[in-house]
């Protein structure tokens, strides 16, 4: 699966997301339970990436939340 943007995943529906995200976290469990069990996996980087790409919808969906993001303003001190 190839790694996830950012323009991708603003491009998403909320739906999307939430679904995408659930797809992710299902995979990393799966990911650290054959490890757990002493196995090995096939790519081990896999780890990481998916979880840059969780912390990426999360990011979005924060900023959605509050109202920022790229082409808004952002609130802030200056």
């Amino acid at each position: 699966m190839p790694l996830l943007r950012m323009e991708q995943i603003r491009a998403m529906s909320p739906e999307e997301r939430r679904k995408k995200l659930d797809e992710l976290r299902a995979e990393l469990m799966r990911l650290k339970a054959t490890i757990a069990a002493g196995g090995a996996i096939e790519n081990p980087a896999r780890i990481r990436e998916l979880k840059r790409a969780i912390a990426r919808i999360l990011t979005v969906e924060r900023e959605e939340e509050l109202g920022i993001g790229p082409g808004k303003e952002k609130r802030g001190r200056r």
